[in-house]
């Protein structure tokens, strides 16, 4: 018996062994070594209220990352979430201070903008074949311009009181939000849809190969459709909750924040050119990001000097699957090479 179960044990340990020294397993020491560091060096980092602000500022991005992460891993990108988020929030306040209509009416409707919003990237995409980030950078810029044209430059603040107070209300007295519970659902179903259906397995195929993911039946533009429509209604929520968490709406309303998701994906182990990734990494890369954000900034340090630091993560995670990779394949010659010139000095006739 015990001869039987061992090759199970072997494999079950490699297994173990693969996950704990994984890119996902890394950005979770990493992690966990940031906020050791915060709550030492870094002065009321270490209270329930920076639970409450980081868990408020982590959520739009958490919510964008999660169909962003199944689009990169799909091989495509999507630059416009800010921007829809933005024209859902100008949409939304126009409605409620026009339309007389009941606020969930309102909410409604706002988030069937990021729905439009998302089956035109997607016609565009997978219909008339154009590449997703030419894309996705021309509808940046359409639909903040949208944003501008329908709100204009001024804000809507008058959004009843009690729905504001909800979206900044607090679980008891651990200082997490109680919206934080809809957004742990958000992320388990990306999770499910990723890793335990065969659409998700089909979006690792079709990263590393659209011939080979049509070939073993995978609807390619119909797969990447829908990622893309998937993304404009995260957004639009992402909107939906800046107005009520801001009570305000205006046209800026998530400028910039495509930087931090991308960053934040990137970062939790997703291949920029696609096929690789998982849902565990993306949200360790989130809160990577944002617990660095939000203890540089207790201590005090220039909002120019938070973009950069941004921007050398996007960096950093773009060029260290690279160097890894490079790192590896030299180790693995240098094996190759030790191997033959022991068997050259044997004198094998077989060297």
């Amino acid at each position: 018996m015990s001869e039987t179960l061992s090759p199970n044990i072997v494999k079950a340990r490699s297994g173990l062994a693969k996950r704990l020294t994984g890119s996902d397993a890394i950005i979770i020491y990493i992690l966990v070594a940031v906020i050791i560091v915060s709550m030492i060096s870094v002065r009321f980092f270490a209270s329930t209220l920076t639970v409450g602000f980081l868990s408020i500022q982590v959520i739009p991005i958490l919510l964008i990352a999660m169909p962003m992460a199944l689009v990169i891993i799909s091989g495509e990108i999507d630059l416009s979430v800010a921007s829809i988020a933005g024209l859902t929030s100008a949409v939304m306040g126009v409605l409620w201070r026009d339309s007389g209509w009941d606020i969930g009416i309102v909410i409604l409707v706002s988030v069937l903008v990021g729905v439009v919003c998302g089956v035109f990237n997607g016609f565009l995409i997978t219909t008339l074949g154009l590449p997703s980030l030419a894309v996705t950078i021309g509808t940046l810029a359409l639909y903040r311009g949208l944003a501008l044209v329908v709100i204009g430059d001024q804000k809507v603040a008058n959004f009843p009181k009690e729905l504001n107070t909800f979206v900044l209300s607090k679980i008891g007295a651990t200082g997490i939000p109680v919206v934080m519970i809809f957004v742990v659902i958000i992320i388990a179903f990306f999770a499910v849809l990723l890793h335990f259906t065969p659409f998700g397995r089909g979006l690792y195929a079709l990263g590393f190969s659209k011939e080979a993911a049509t070939f073993v039946g995978i609807r390619v533009g119909q797969a990447k459709f829908w990622l893309f429509v998937g993304t404009g209604v995260v957004s639009s929520i992402v909107g939906v909750f800046l107005t009520l968490r801001l009570a305000s709406a205006g046209p800026d309303n998530g400028t910039g924040m495509e930087l931090s998701v991308i960053a934040a994906v990137l970062l939790g182990g997703v291949s920029i050119f696609g096929g690789k990734g998982s849902i565990p990494g993306v949200v360790g890369g989130v809160l990577l990001i944002g617990v660095l954000t939000y203890s540089l900034r207790l201590a005090k340090v220039p909002e120019t000097a938070l973009i950069i630091v941004t921007g050398s993560l996007l960096v950093l995670s773009v060029v260290a699957p690279s160097i890894v990779s490079w790192a590896r394949e030299r180790l693995r010659l240098a094996r190759v090479h030790r191997v033959v010139q022991q068997t050259s000095s044997s004198g094998s006739p077989h060297a």
